[in-house]
């Protein structure tokens, strides 16, 4: 192959690759106008191999609408559960084995921390969960 073969080759693969993304990025664009929402990335092998945990869908709250009395005590006993059968993780792991959010998760954890009934060690994001006596 010649140099002018290869250029032409190039130049080609570099249009085509130029207009997917142009309809990509006006695709989106369109329903995004729409009301619809960004079309979902396309998943890639790795991921599409890997089964995730799925979040447990809760009922909508309004914005600031508080959880139940109930709903938060229940919360509390399977946070406090799941930390003594599985120590020393961290709340997004913990969030991830209990089909939850990390933001759900916060009220719970500082109750029982305040009732002194799990512990943690580590700071921040590297913060660990243990459970106490």
């Amino acid at each position: 192959m010649d140099n002018q073969t290869v250029r032409a080759v190039v130049d080609r693969f570099v249009e085509d690759l130029t207009a997917a993304i142009t309809e990509e990025v006006r695709s989106a664009v369109e329903a995004a106008l729409m009301g619809s929402g960004p079309a979902p990335a396309r998943a890639t092998a790795r991921a599409a191999a890997r089964p995730r945990a799925r979040a447990v869908r809760v009922a909508p709250r309004a914005k600031g609408e508080k959880r139940s009395p109930e709903e938060l005590e229940a919360l509390t006993a399977k946070l406090r559960g799941y930390i003594a059968k599985n120590p020393g993780q961290r709340i997004e792991q913990i969030a991830r084995g209990l089909g939850t959010t990390t933001k759900e998760l916060t009220l719970p954890a500082k109750k029982l921390l305040a009732a002194k009934q799990i512990s943690t060690k580590g700071e921040k994001r590297a913060t660990t969960y243990f459970p106490r006596g």
